[in-house]
């Protein structure tokens, strides 16, 4: 995968994409994570990359030119074209789900946006994809684009050392995910539930499952609408919501 970041902080990216698993996914040749400053596409003495709202009102509007300019400055994509990603309150909420969508890519682009907004143009004529990391206002994209990438980054395949650990995440079953435990088996008094050092897998596979519904129940019950569940588990978690009425 190529992921390029138009940015006009680029210096931000370079401890995020250069350490833990998206610089070893980037040594290894997994993912190419590039960041562009698209002032150097200003087409002005000043560098300016914003502008005057037409109509007036607060704040400062990034300007078309640039921004269009670096992106048609990036090399061709070899296959399909690449998702061009708009960071902005405005956007759809991003998820597990999307991040899913998008490590099934081969290109991603980021526009990381500051002041008060995108000339509209930018959104009509050149992004695929708008989206945000919650309902909360950041003072530029930067953070959010960091977020995305690591999500996404970490479901190519290579990337983590146990390609199984990215398909138990929470969320990714659309449930929250299992308690876990290390050793020592016994810590403080506190020790780890006999059936983890049982041994018999269906019990600990049926122990996960069940804390799995559990822990959803009890932190996010909104996720329970949207799963599908075999008969057994609807009874036991009928059985459960009757033991913990408050979640």
């Amino acid at each position: 995968m190529r992921v390029d970041v138009l940015t006009l902080f680029p210096e931000m990216f370079e401890g995020v994409f250069g350490s833990s698993i998206m610089g070893k996914a980037r040594d290894k040749g997994l993912v190419s994570l590039n960041t562009i400053n698209f002032r150097d596409y200003s087409n002005n003495k000043h560098n300016t990359v914003d502008d005057y709202p037409y109509g007036g009102g607060g704040g400062m509007v990034l300007k078309p030119e640039p921004i269009f300019a670096a992106v048609e400055d990036l090399p061709p994509s070899e296959g399909k074209p690449p998702r061009v990603i708009l960071l902005c309150p405005q956007g759809e909420t991003f998820t597990q789900g999307k991040a899913e969508e998008l490590a099934q890519e081969e290109h991603l682009i980021f526009l990381c946006g500051h002041y008060e907004g995108y000339d509209e143009r930018i959104r009509e004529y050149l992004v695929t994809d708008e989206l945000s990391i919650g309902d909360y206002v950041l003072t530029g994209g930067e953070m959010a684009a960091m977020v995305i990438v690591d999500s996404v980054v970490r479901l190519l395949p290579g990337v983590l050392g146990n390609d199984q650990s990215a398909v138990t995440d929470s969320f990714s079953t659309g449930l929250l995910e299992y308690p876990h435990y290390t050793r020592p088996a016994e810590f403080r008094g506190w020790s780890v539930p006999e059936v983890l050092l049982s041994g018999h897998h269906a019990n600990v596979e049926k122990w996960r499952k069940e804390q799995s519904l559990l822990r959803t129940l009890r932190r996010r019950p909104d996720l329970l609408d949207k799963v599908e569940l075999s008969p057994k588990e609807q009874i036991w978690l009928k059985e459960q919501r009757q033991r913990y009425p408050k979640s």
